[in-house]
């Protein structure tokens, strides 16, 4: 009788498997980047140029991938059209609310707050991101503090919270960002602080106009010249933007209006006077960011009669009572960067 011969199993050796499951590995995560960044997912890469674009430091993300004529097919496809008015103070009327009745949720979570309650802080959350609104109830203790280096350096909101005695800080304006590795030396555009013009620097990099307070505590938005604004009587205000609401008048966005989904701030105030501060996490695992859709969005629920984007990437920041309150990506020492500018509550 013949005996059955034993069927041999071939073991590969451990270097062929590694390198089996590499060569395997690659093709799976190539054949996903040709998917995503060449595929039909319009609205990825509308997100992945968009938010690359305007970080400044990291457009080499985009013009990497894709040629120039198609990245700025994209930006026209994704842009913001601001209200063309300027603010009407008339519209701003102080009121101290007694009612229990309020329109909509949004409403009630601004006007319920314990009794002389200076601030209030309300947690955000939508569609891939998060962040806080702060309610400041009193308009006249809201200023712009600037680095005690203007022109020099800039400062930590921290340093800057401490020195002001500020019960809450955010950044403001923009700066001056040579090859996108400054030291926030110089503000974009004229900056006013408690009535004075305090810096006048301009450069390519400013795309905004005036966002500020008067001397009569309202918000007020409008593109004009440095002599205008003062004469307009703005006692704290930079130059950024764009606008999100002017006059209750919702700028017109298209797609995600051009600056992508990424960390945001942003400033507004209602009929009633009370100062919203809005800031929005991103580059997180849970919290992506916001586009100028989502702060649109958040400020006109909230009742902002005027509201305007600031600074927003690695300088959204905020800070209350010397804390921080959200999570900043800047990479520095508590995730912070010196910066030029920043909104206070004093």
């Amino acid at each position: 009788m013949f005996q059955k011969r034993k069927k041999s199993t071939y073991r590969w050796p451990l270097k062929r498997k590694i390198l089996a499951w590499v060569c395997i590995s690659y093709v799976v995560c190539f054949s996903c980047f040709l998917f995503l960044f060449y595929g039909p997912f319009t609205k990825f890469k509308e997100f992945w140029i968009t938010s690359a674009m305007t970080t400044m430091s990291h457009q080499y993300l985009a013009t990497w991938i894709y040629s120039d004529e198609y990245i700025q097919k994209v930006l026209e496809n994704n842009t913001i059209i601001e209200v063309d008015e300027i603010s009407d103070p008339n519209q701003i009327k102080f009121r101290k609310y007694a009612s229990t009745i309020y329109r909509n949720p949004y409403e009630k979570e601004i006007l319920t707050h314990e009794k002389d309650a200076l601030y209030k802080v309300i947690n955000i959350s939508g569609s891939g991101y998060q962040g806080f609104l702060v309610a400041v109830y009193d308009p006249s203790r809201v200023h712009i503090a600037t680095t005690a280096y203007l022109g020099d350096r800039g400062e930590s909101i921290l340093t800057v919270s401490e020195r002001e005695n500020a019960i809450i800080a955010m950044n403001a304006g923009g700066f001056y960002d040579p090859d996108w590795n400054s030291n926030g030396a110089l503000p974009h555009g004229t900056v006013i602080s408690r009535g004075k013009v305090v810096s006048d620097f301009i450069d390519s990099g400013n795309g905004g106009g005036f966002i500020g307070f008067t001397n009569e505590d309202k918000f007020i938005l409008g593109s004009m010249s440095m002599d205008e604004a003062v004469a307009m009587g703005y006692r704290d205000a930079v130059e950024f933007g764009p606008y999100l609401i002017v006059n209750g008048k919702r700028s017109f966005i298209r797609g995600n209006g051009g600056w992508g989904i990424a960390p945001r701030s942003a400033i507004g105030q209602r009929q009633d006077g009370i100062v919203l501060f809005l800031v929005i996490n991103g580059r997180t695992a849970v919290s992506l960011g916001a586009d100028m859709n989502d702060l649109c969005d958040i400020m006109e629920n909230y009742g902002a009669y005027n509201a305007a984007n600031l600074d927003g990437g690695s300088s959204s920041e905020l800070v209350i009572n010397q804390q921080i309150v959200n999570t900043p990506v800047a990479g520095g020492a508590n995730g912070l960067r010196d910066m030029s500018t920043f909104w206070v509550v004093v």
